[in-house]
């Protein structure tokens, strides 16, 4: 069969509430973000492996509350006025450890919003307690905010985050491929995003359906990478 060509089209990802899926191990965290109208001092720290929806639900929780999305490695003391008038979420907060100014510029950030009685939600990989931010008064509050961790996934979560994404890419394999690759892929969501990325690749430049001898070889490529 002839090689197709293959285009890295943009795929366009589904953000929405209702393509966050519930299950046990995040349960707790949704319910928080539903109420952020009562976090504790206004502040709240989300945190959990690549992958595992902290983006997801934060971009949920700014368009619920209308709040803004920054990385802290993006933000500028110049956007923290006009930032401090709504709620605002910063992701990735350890990425400014030991850098100063940026330190600084969360510190201002922080005050201002909570000052504003605005809220306040950060992202991570880890807890607060682990980030290494250097700045004494912005370490102690992100440590003593209240804060939630998304834990690794489970066969239904898993099933759920790869119907997802498979689906952002207009593909909807059988109940059966997607069952296969659950019990046989590494137990991560970014894992699974790279999974489902080379499947629809390789699907492609083959001009193959979708199904469980492709997801096997894909498996098997990934495991010798």
């Amino acid at each position: 069969m002839a090689r197709q060509l293959s285009f890295n089209l943009p795929v366009r990802p589904a953000l929405g509430r209702e393509d966050f899926f519930v299950s046990p191990g995040n349960a707790m965290a949704v319910a928080l973000l539903d109420g952020w109208r009562n976090w504790a001092g206004g502040k709240l720290v989300l945190y959990g492996p690549k992958g595992s929806g902290k983006s997801h639900l934060a971009h949920v929780w700014a368009s619920s509350t209308d709040a803004k999305i920054i990385k802290a490695a993006d933000l500028t003391e110049e956007a923290v006025p006009e930032l401090a008038h709504g709620h605002v979420a910063v992701e990735n907060v350890s990425d400014i450890a030991g850098n100063a100014q940026a330190e600084q510029t969360l510190f201002h950030l922080h005050n201002l919003v909570l000052a504003e009685g605005k809220r306040l939600l950060l992202t991570d990989k880890t807890p607060a307690q682990v980030w290494g931010l250097a700045l004494p008064d912005l370490q102690s509050r992100m440590q003593g905010a209240q804060s939630i961790g998304l834990p690794a996934p489970d066969d239904a979560l898993l099933s759920a985050v790869l119907t997802k994404l498979f689906a952002d890419r207009q593909l909807f394999p059988s109940p059966d491929t997607l069952s296969y690759l659950v019990r046989h892929m590494d137990r991560s969501f970014a894992t699974a995003g790279k999974m489902v990325a080379l499947i629809d690749r390789t699907a492609l430049e083959q001009g193959r359906a979708v199904n469980r001898k492709l997801a096997s070889e894909v498996l098997d490529k990934l495991g010798k990478d």
